[in-house]
This record gives structure tokens, sequence and C-alpha cells, in this order.
């Protein structure tokens, strides 16, 4: 398959590429500076030229308190350039896989959000992907929208570099325990991502590691992880000051996708072989 990434250069776009690669499929890939989905003729003519059966939307303005700051901004990123390839998803007749995000939700459920519960954003990162969701449901001919949550890879800085960095250099360690969603391993999301290409069912699905926690026993399990007798002390988000505040409570159910035989494994079990990986680095 001719297969086009958005965001290629990014945590999922890398994981993606050395996915595909093996698999034979030809690919190319848009990203920033070279490529900017906000151009609406750049994303046109480079779809029309590649021709691709699919496009994988991964490209996003995802630095959520930045979003906080400048939510028109978040909006023509997320919204208008989801439109833009929605429209070019149109013009070559390709499948458009969107990634989009548990902050599509308000965080006042009880349990687990399911793909079609109603969405209600609390922050402006999230109302952009809200955004973008409607553009792909609206314009794009095929689609999947696939949602995932908390969302880890190697190289960079993620949440489990820094709790390990500031465990061993001695520093403070205070985490939420009133953020609750579904740790999820970059890798194992792009397993699912093809999976689901290649069974071709359309619809929204939740694409996360098997279960829930907080912020606060997510730190716990990565120093339990690297022997670390370093402390947590728990606090609440209304205690940690940010621009941003995340929905409290929004794990992802996969309901969709586990029935159609996609389900990935539970956040601890790819959690450790994460950090075994990164401690062997």
């Amino acid at each position: 398959m001719r297969i086009f990434i958005t965001g290629h250069k990014g945590q999922l776009g890398k994981a993606l590429r050395a996915s595909l690669v093996t698999e034979g499929h030809t690919l190319l890939g848009g990203d920033l500076p070279e490529w900017e989905m906000t151009n609406a003729d750049q994303v046109m003519e480079s779809l029309r030229v590649f021709s691709p059966d699919i496009v994988i939307h991964a490209a996003a303005l995802t630095d959520v308190d930045y979003c906080a700051g400048h939510p028109d901004e978040a909006v023509q990123v997320n919204g208008v350039g989801t439109y833009n390839v929605a429209l070019a998803c149109r013009e070559v007749n390709a499948l458009l896989v969107s990634i989009s995000t548990n902050e599509v939700f308000d965080g006042r459920a009880r349990q687990p959000y399911q793909e079609y519960d109603q969405r209600n954003p609390s922050n402006p990162y999230g109302y952009s992907k809200y955004v973008a969701e409607q553009v792909v449901e609206r314009i794009a001919p095929r689609y999947m929208i696939v949602r995932t949550a908390w969302l880890y890879a190697s190289g960079g800085v993620n949440f489990i570099h820094k709790i390990i960095a500031r465990a061993r250099s001695g520093s403070r360690l205070r985490v939420v325990t009133d953020e609750i969603s579904s740790p999820t391993c970059v890798t194992d999301l792009a397993v699912a991502l093809m999976d689901l290409i290649e069974i071709d069912r359309p619809g929204i699905y939740h694409l996360v590691n098997a279960g829930e926690c907080s912020r606060y026993h997510f730190a716990c399990e990565i120093l339990r992880l690297i022997g670390s007798d370093a402390s947590v002390e728990p606090i609440h988000l209304e205690d940690f000051e940010r621009p941003s505040m995340p929905p409290s409570y929004a794990p992802l159910a996969n309901v969709f996708g586990a029935a159609a035989g996609i389900e990935l494994r539970p956040w601890q079990e790819a959690l450790a072989e994460y950090v075994t990986q990164y401690e062997a680095q």
C-alpha cells in the first residue's frame, strides 16, 4: 500500500515508519518545517502527486499548555489543518486515519470513556482536537478516528524520563493523584494501528494499553521498576499550577477495536519493557 504519514518526524510517526518499512509499504511523509498542514495548496499537491491509499494523520499541535495560551492558533493548526488533510483525502479517495486524544472528553465520567460517548472538551487543546474530529467525520470519504492517551516513546523527554531523572538527582517528587487515564506505549499503538488498517473497518476507536492509573501510581510504578526508594508526595490537580487543566478522569475503553480482535497489553507490561530498554541505553 501507498501510505502518507503527516507528522512523520514525531514519536508516533517514527514508530509507524519503522513498522511499515519492514512490511514493504511505500511511504511518504510530511512534517515541519518543509511541510505545513495549514498550507492547503501544499497539502493538496503533495497528496495528488503521491496518490496514497491511506493517510495516517498524526501531525498536531500537542503542547497543551501552549494551546491554552493560544486557543485560536490551536484551532487553526489542529482544526483547519485537519480540514486541509481531509479535503485532500477526498480528492484522492484515500482512507484517512486521524489520531485524536482522550482530552476531547471532560473527565467527569465514572467509568472509562467508550468510543461514542459524548465529547465535551474542557481545555483549548481538547477543543481543537474535537474540531478536528468533526472535520474528519464531515469531510473525509472514508475514515478512522483513533483516540489514544498519555503516549510515550523513546527519545526526547517524557513523563517517565522526568520521574527517573528527578528521583536519581534527589529532587522532590510531587505527582497528582486525581488525573487518571491510560498510559500508552507508542510502539504498541503503531502495531495496533496497522492491525486496524488491515481489517479496514471505518469508525472511531480507542487504542490504549489496557487498564488505568493516576499520574501518582504511574510514577510509583516507574520508581519500583528502576529499584528506587525515592518517595513521591501525592498532590491534587489544583495544587499543580499550569496553564491547561487536563480532564481529571479520562481513561479510554477499547470496545470497538476489541470486538475486531485488536487489543493492547496491560499498561504495566508495556511500561516494564520500556523501562528495561531505557535503562539498557
